[in-house]
């Protein structure tokens, strides 16, 4: 296990990259704790896969070094690094037994055979596939495949880290729900320092106790899920985290009130602005009140998702999503109230402090 030092990290696909438009992944500088859990969060695109391997060693960036327990491994291999790695698509050799497959690792690193059966057992157990053990990987199936890559990771005690690139991809949504949790059960109780790629913000809500937010090649924001939901940093992560994301919405502030068309909307403070800055308002629907009174809105459907119901409406002319309880009155001549504690004001996408 090791602490993770990203020490200004910057990556390029071109020798010829000047201008920070021109980064893959733009600077990161960040540490990562021993033992910890981190989900990096993103589109396609976003940098999340490209720092990855970088961590891993897979590629060398093009500025910056990474640090394992404070020393440089920059330029050292992935098999220096000592690193384990689960990909997207489950790789296993399918002429082996899963007790074999999950042994490899250790016996081709020597390891005494009577430690290789206590690690692989303890493995299988914490796996579900002790019943398993002597079956041929070949015609498994393709979650049964990806335990067995899973396992593989965690089956050394003496790794750095272990890094997962989007694991459940290929696995059926009933399946991925079950091996979400048991990857953090083995987080748990084994504390290797874990960090696991995904698209998907239920993965990473989930699994990690940080999930750090990509978006167009930079961290964006990195938090305990609470964090990210109760406070974004930045109206990607608003839009991102949750379903549905944050409303926003553009407005003029004038002290602690901030206006959208012909309505007043009050703060909880007075926000810190810079000049000539775009401005925006960010509001959860579940912090957006539907009743009687308050400030008109134009509804346009209501989606009955079960527990809830989201009703999709037109505010000032902005869309706004409200989230109402399954049993909750929807008004005929319905109108809304904004929460002031739950508003953020967001001065060119990113979330400004309040004074008072």
């Amino acid at each position: 296990m090791a602490r993770i030092t990203l020490d200004h990290i910057r990556h390029a696909y071109s020798a010829k990259a000047k201008a920070a438009g021109d980064y893959a992944l733009k600077e990161v500088h960040y540490e990562w704790e021993d033992g910890g859990a981190y989900a990096l969060l993103g589109p396609s695109g976003c940098g999340k896969t490209t720092l990855l391997n970088i961590i891993s060693g897979l590629l060398h960036p093009s500025d910056g070094r990474i640090l394992f327990d404070g020393k440089d491994v920059t330029t050292l291999s992935t098999e220096a690094r000592n690193i384990a790695q689960v990909f997207q698509f489950p790789v296993v050799y399918d002429t082996m037994t899963v007790f074999d497959n999950l042994a490899f690792p250790l016996r081709n690193r020597h390891v005494p055979e009577a430690e290789v059966r206590s690690r692989v057992t303890h493995i299988l157990e914490m796996t579900d596939l002790a019943s398993m053990a002597n079956r041929r990987a070949q015609g498994l199936t393709a979650d049964q495949k990806q335990k067995i890559s899973l396992g593989r990771g965690l089956v050394r005690s003496d790794v750095n880290a272990i890094l997962f690139d989007e694991p459940l991809t290929v696995i059926d949504p009933h399946m991925k729900w079950q091996l979400r949790s048991q990857l953090k059960r083995l987080h748990r109780s084994s504390r290797f320092t874990m960090v696991y790629v995904t698209h998907d913000q239920t993965e990473a809500l989930t699994f990690a106790d940080k999930v750090v937010v990509m978006h167009d090649g930079q961290i964006v924001q990195i938090g305990t899920p609470a964090e990210l939901f109760e406070r974004p940093s930045h109206t990607f992560v608003g839009y991102f985290i949750g379903s549905p994301g944050m409303n926003v919405m553009p407005v003029t502030v004038e002290g602690a009130l901030a206006r959208i068309g012909e309505q007043a909307i009050a703060l909880s403070g007075v926000p810190k602005l810079a000049r000539g800055a775009k401005l925006e308002l960010g509001i959860r629907p579940e912090f957006v009140r539907l009743g009687r009174d308050g400030m008109a809105i134009d509804i346009g459907k209501v989606e009955d998702i079960g527990r809830q119901k989201i009703v999709r409406a037109s505010f000032c002319g902005q869309p706004l999503s409200i989230v109402l309880a399954e049993d909750d009155e929807i008004p005929a001549d319905a109108r809304v109230t904004f929460d002031p504690a739950a508003i953020g004001i967001f001065a060119d996408s990113w979330r400004v402090g309040m004074e008072g």
